[in-house]
């Protein structure tokens, strides 16, 4: 990673939520992903396994935590195995972490090398009665490749047939959606180095330029700030290609007129900000632009006032949908009969905005978090992201900011941000 060091405390405090949510005498096990191969010899981008980091901080692959706080010996109660060394490979791949480089960074004294675990967890599965293994339970997951964490399982249940195995995933996804302090003091950076990248493209976009150069100076900025790179893949969308929500082709002329969405966030010290801002290409918004724009930062300002610990998201979106049918009413959108006649099942107001107004962030993009019918724990940081898509007028439109909710209320993680049309405009002259 390209960023300074981060608090070792941050994993420290995770991990000690974790180890609190255990039953007693059980030992849990999390793996790294794994390296993924591309074509011939080449491989893609490592991407650590989220949960490994959130415990540990450690972004290497070959690389396991185990938790067993009721271990006899207190030196095992938890520890870091990496992959040892090897002279002759790092000459090729580069450096991989000493011990002493690893307790730097996720305070775990006792490190053990890959190599030497077996004999090691043979003794400690033997003095536990559960077995705590991961598995990924994003309500997102779509990928059906069978992973290290599920081949791992299968191993571990060959090998200890007769313990009783428990899911990991229950706690991370109960633990994750609830940011510390620290987290959140993390994505603040990821939120800094973003509005850094949006101020210097606000100077360059014009009639003429591309798409893939705005994406270009984004990229720039962020690795200039010692970003990691992208979140996630940029959607750099002008004109009609902005109703296309995960758009990325990132491939045509931003034209006089027009008006450009993007939607981009920095990666920072593994954790992420989300922000979507659409502007004039021309610097300067139309009637129309400006009015359906105007209706947009409403969705968006009416859904933060709303978006508190203990609403549920499926709620939370049906009193936006609400809010949005009165807006596009407004527009001319909407009917006022449209709205009286229109089925429960499929509001009218879905032709115009057809996604979800927010979702958890953090170590990922998709952060984990309790399902759409759970109340939102308070600590939880949440995009916020309406959107307005008019096909007949080749229009789209969406604000998104990332907020974190506590006790004593909202707070923006963007506030800094410009976010009105006024303010858009002022920075682009």
């Amino acid at each position: 990673m390209k960023n300074l060091p981060l608090d070792s405390q941050l994993f420290v405090k995770n991990r000690a939520r974790f180890v609190a949510k255990m039953q007693p005498q059980s030992i849990a096990i999390i793996n790294s992903n794994d390296e993924l191969p591309t074509n011939g010899d080449a491989l893609h981008k490592f991407k650590q396994n989220s949960d490994l980091y959130w415990l540990t901080g450690i972004d290497q692959e070959d690389t396991m935590v185990v938790l067993f706080p009721d271990n006899p010996d207190p030196k095992y109660r938890e520890v870091l195995v990496l992959v040892r060394p090897n002279e002759l490979k790092e000459k090729w791949d580069g450096h991989r972490l000493r011990k002493e480089e690893a307790f730097a960074i996720s305070g775990i004294a006792t490190v053990v090398w890959l190599d030497s675990l077996d004999a090691l967890l043979q003794q400690w599965i033997n003095d536990a009665s559960n077995i705590y293994l991961n598995s990924n339970e994003n309500n997102r997951k779509a990928s059906l490749v069978p992973v290290r964490d599920y081949r791992y399982a299968q191993e571990m249940k060959l090998r200890y047939p007769l313990h009783n195995y428990l899911r990991a995933a229950v706690i991370f996804k109960e633990l994750r959606a609830v940011k510390t302090a620290e987290e959140v003091k993390v994505m603040q950076e990821a939120v800094d180095i973003t509005e850094k990248a949006f101020r210097r493209i606000l100077k360059f976009i014009k009639p003429g330029v591309w798409e893939h150069e705005i994406h270009a100076e984004i990229v720039h900025e962020f690795l200039r700030n010692r970003s990691a790179g992208e979140a996630y893949g940029s959607i750099i969308a002008s004109g009609d290609r902005a109703r296309t929500l995960h758009y990325v082709s990132n491939n045509q002329e931003c034209k006089d007129g027009e008006l450009i969405l993007m939607d981009f966030g920095a990666e920072y010290g593994g954790y992420n900000a989300d922000l979507t801002r659409t502007v004039p290409v021309n610097g300067k918004f139309t009637d129309r632009q400006r009015q359906v724009y105007n209706a947009c930062l409403h969705l968006h300002n009416y859904a933060k006032s709303i978006l508190r610990p203990g609403i549920t998201i499926a709620k939370y979106h049906e009193m936006v949908g609400e809010e949005a049918g009165k807006e596009f009413v407004k527009l001319g959108l909407l009917t006022e009969a449209d709205i009286k006649n229109q089925d429960p099942e499929s509001p009218a107001y879905r032709k115009y905005l057809y996604h979800g107004i927010s979702h958890h962030l953090g170590v990922d993009v998709h952060d984990l978090g309790p399902s759409m019918h759970n109340p939102i724990p308070e600590g939880a940081v949440m995009t916020v992201e309406p959107g307005i898509y008019i096909e007949e007028e080749k229009m789209g439109i969406r604000i998104e900011n990332n907020i974190w909710l506590t006790a004593s209320g909202n707070v923006d993680l963007f506030k800094n941000i410009p976010i009105t049309a006024e303010e858009i405009e002022a920075l682009m002259k």
